[in-house]
């Protein structure tokens, strides 16, 4: 079966979707999980052979360490994959809910109502987990998915598809062509040229990847290229949790789009707290690069030679900067509008970095790793947007919904409504329920 016959299975599937009752799609949901649970060790085997291809192609300098590190998938990866599929159950539907309410005349009632996308294709680099996290998003927001993951998780990809393909077929009602994987970069192109049938594009991965999905559909694309994320330690900031945060924002998981990529601190905070806080991070295993200011204050492997740089290692940028307006400048110049956050105990200075700063993201002394869609309870997320669409931040269920307008009339006609003798529309805002 070519692209364009998946496609068109697939958008038909996105119909029925549409109107499935949550129970359903619940059921869904929890087949997924236990399948997911029963099948763990051969999806794990799988994820072996991709990363003994992928130690290979480390060793050969033909793959970056930071993309095989996503590639792996733990046995508590998985599980927490899993829980994540489950706690969709527990949230409720994002389908059908009355977002507005208005009366234009008495019995003729307007209801913007909230329904699912409809087709989503998705490309993404390395992380399987993004195949059961996606599917789970899809089957509770009633969405129709086609997945086109990298070559080097291939074995892994469909291991997983598989699993999640038959335990969606076991539930009655269900379409089994609601979710589809494609295999080559052939396909890619042939699914981005089908804008007849996808109506979004979600892109995960890298600077190429996503300009080269830009630039070769017409469909709405929503995503984010990179993460250039940053915390600024103010003059004010408590020297013991700038360590533990910025430790941890760093090399929690250095690959990941949300770990600390640059460090800015304000120049007038103390230089022993400087001191103190650039050691703790070289002994944690940070490589530090800055100016000559920073020089003086802890070893650095050189200058920082573009300041829009994602590292996905642990490796930093630092720099000293006059005040928050100056860190706020930097960001904004800087960034990737992913995720920054301020270290400070100044209220005034704090709202002036979370107002002025054009983030996804903005955090108060917390680690820039929160920024995900299982922390922030939405069970699980298609990815993180940073443009400034329907969508933005870590886009879970709510991201994957758009909406209707329902208008329920009793013979109503526009001519009535217009001319010398028209009737006033009452325009009155009424309640939720249809």
């Amino acid at each position: 079966m070519n692209v364009s016959e998946i496609a068109a299975r697939a958008k038909q599937a996105s119909y029925i979707l549409g109107a499935l009752p949550p129970e359903t799609k619940d059921r869904a949901l929890n087949a997924m999980a236990c399948a997911l649970r029963v099948h763990a060790d051969e999806i794990l085997a799988a994820n072996q052979l991709d990363l003994q291809e992928a130690k290979r192609a480390v060793e050969a300098g033909e793959m970056k360490p930071a993309l095989y590190e996503r590639l792996k998938l733990t046995r508590e990866k998985l599980e927490v994959v899993i829980r994540g599929v489950e706690e969709l159950v527990e949230l409720p539907d994002p389908v059908g809910n009355v977002l507005a309410a208005t009366e234009l005349d008495e019995g003729l009632n307007l209801y913007k109502v909230s329904c699912p996308i409809g087709l989503i294709g998705v490309i993404f680099e390395a992380r399987p987990d993004v195949v059961p996290q996606i599917a789970a998003l899809a089957a509770k927001s009633g969405n129709a998915v086609v997945l086109k993951g990298g070559r080097e998780a291939l074995h892994t990809n469909d291991a997983l598809a598989k699993v999640l393909q038959n335990a969606l077929a076991s539930v009655p009602g269900y379409p089994p062509e609601a979710l589809n994987l494609i295999h080559t970069r052939e396909e890619s192109a042939q699914m981005l040229a089908l804008d007849q049938f996808f109506d979004l594009i979600i892109p995960r991965g890298g600077n190429s990847l996503i300009a080269y999905v830009k630039a070769n559909t017409k469909i709405p694309v929503l995503g984010h290229a990179d993460g250039v994320c940053h915390i600024f330690v103010a003059r004010s900031a408590d020297v013991e949790m700038a360590k533990k945060i910025c430790i941890d924002a760093k090399n929690q998981y250095p690959s990941a789009c949300n770990a600390l990529e640059t460090l800015l601190i304000d120049e007038n905070w103390p230089d022993h707290y400087k001191k103190e806080l650039l050691d703790a991070l070289v002994k944690s295993g940070v490589e530090l690069f800055g100016g000559a200011d920073v020089a003086a204050l802890a070893p650095v492997r050189g200058p920082v030679t573009d300041w829009h740089t994602e590292y996905g290692e642990k490796k930093l940028s630092v720099k000293q900067v006059k005040n928050v307006l100056d860190a706020v400048e930097h960001i904004n110049r800087y960034g990737s509008h992913h995720t920054d956050g301020i270290l400070s105990a100044d209220h005034d200075e704090v709202q002036i970095f979370m107002d002025l700063t054009d983030s996804a993201g903005v955090y108060h002394n917390a680690s820039t790793r929160f920024a995900d869609g299982y922390r922030y309870g939405f069970g699980a997320e298609v990815g993180i947007s940073t443009g400034k669409t329907h969508a933005r931040g870590p886009v879970g269920l709510e991201g994957l919904t758009i909406y209707k307008y329902k208008l329920y009339g009793n013979g109503q006609i526009v001519a009535d409504y217009t001319g010398a003798q028209a009737k006033p529309f009452t325009h009155k805002k009424i309640g939720g329920n249809i």
